[in-house]
């Protein structure tokens, strides 16, 4: 078995341990195997062809488990850097709205995984409604926090350059005061 080009009935498997919610120790296990195979971008698109991004978003809702959810969201990274697995987030009715709960609100190791998934859907998938929700969401206010708190100068990096490339579109917004940007 090749493990950089695996099908996608290997991704649906995982995926149905994931929904199965069998126990914890599987759950942790499941996700760090989706993680060991998931830095080959074949394997992204078919774990995100496979359902991954819309179950983990699910877990991510009902779990309180700090391992698990910095586990999960290591997997949101991987996947969101196929264009196919960002757009499984924004399509995902709460996907930015519970990844962007995340931001101070696990553990720095979580934050920093979701300043890495809010810069790959900020770079490569922004469009008006995206910019628009990041405002409503509170996202702008929570890079903003980034930059102003003790983290990660990798973490504090990419909210700097989300910031800036799209300071323009947010500056115009009633939600925003100019100061904040």
């Amino acid at each position: 078995m090749q493990v950089t080009s695996l099908n996608v009935e290997f991704f649906k498997e995982l995926v149905n341990i994931l929904n199965d919610q069998i126990s914890e120790k599987a759950t942790k296990e499941t996700l760090k195997l989706q993680i060991s195979v998931c830095p080959w971008e074949r394997n992204r698109i078919k774990a995100v062809e496979a359902g991954i991004v819309s179950v983990l978003i699910d877990a991510l809702l009902d779990c309180s488990e700090k391992r698990v959810i910095e586990l999960i969201s290591m997997v949101l990274v991987q996947v969101c850097q196929a264009a196919d697995g960002r757009a499984e987030l924004l399509k995902h009715g709460g996907g930015l709205a519970v990844v962007s709960r995340m931001v101070f609100g696990v553990s720095l190791v979580a934050s920093e995984r979701v300043v890495r998934i809010l810069y790959s859907v900020a770079m490569f998938s922004s469009s008006g409604r995206v910019l628009q929700e990041m405002i409503e969401l509170g996202v702008v206010e929570k890079l903003v926090l980034v930059l102003q708190v003790d983290c990660g100068r990798k973490m504090k990096e990419k909210a700097r350059e989300i910031l800036k490339i799209h300071s323009r579109v947010w500056k115009k917004s009633q939600c925003i005061t100019y100061d904040l940007i």
